[in-house]
């Protein structure tokens, strides 16, 4: 993912200690913090994985409950921080790498026009919000 991420000329750091959850790659000019998450440890479709556990259930459910619910909370800060978190699972980017630098790119478009900003709710808190018309007549 770097890699693409570099050869198309977008400019990142990785692994920033100094934001919530570590992003693995943050692009710091438009406040885009993206996670490369592991699909077993960060518990993707967690209700039909954990059925699938076996061995040491009483060890592994919780401590991937514990990685989702950390996950959660490190992006409601980065969110309430103004940034944009976008999350990736392994699986995907090693099928569809093209795909995911394609939704990386159309975010900083989206962030650089304007069309994306965070928009504040007082019932629930930050939410990402996107202008889709906007954005799909910038386009053409």
């Amino acid at each position: 993912m770097r890699k693409a991420l570099w050869h198309e000329g977008i400019r990142y750091r990785k692994n920033v200690k100094a934001l919530p959850g570590c992003p693995d790659i943050a692009i710091t000019k438009y406040k885009v913090a993206i996670f490369c998450d592991g699909e077993f440890w960060h518990g993707k479709n967690w209700k039909k994985l954990k059925e699938t556990i076996k061995t040491n259930r009483d060890y592994w459910i919780p401590k991937l409950e514990r990685n989702i619910t950390r996950d959660n909370a490190n992006e409601k800060k980065l969110e309430n921080m103004g940034w944009v978190v976008l999350r990736f699972w392994g699986n995907e980017i090693t099928k569809n790498l093209n795909g995911c630098v394609d939704e990386i790119k159309e975010t900083i478009y989206a962030i650089k026009n304007g069309i994306y900003y965070l928009e504040y709710d007082d019932s629930m808190g930050l939410l990402a919000a996107e202008n889709e018309q906007v954005y799909d007549e910038a386009l053409v």
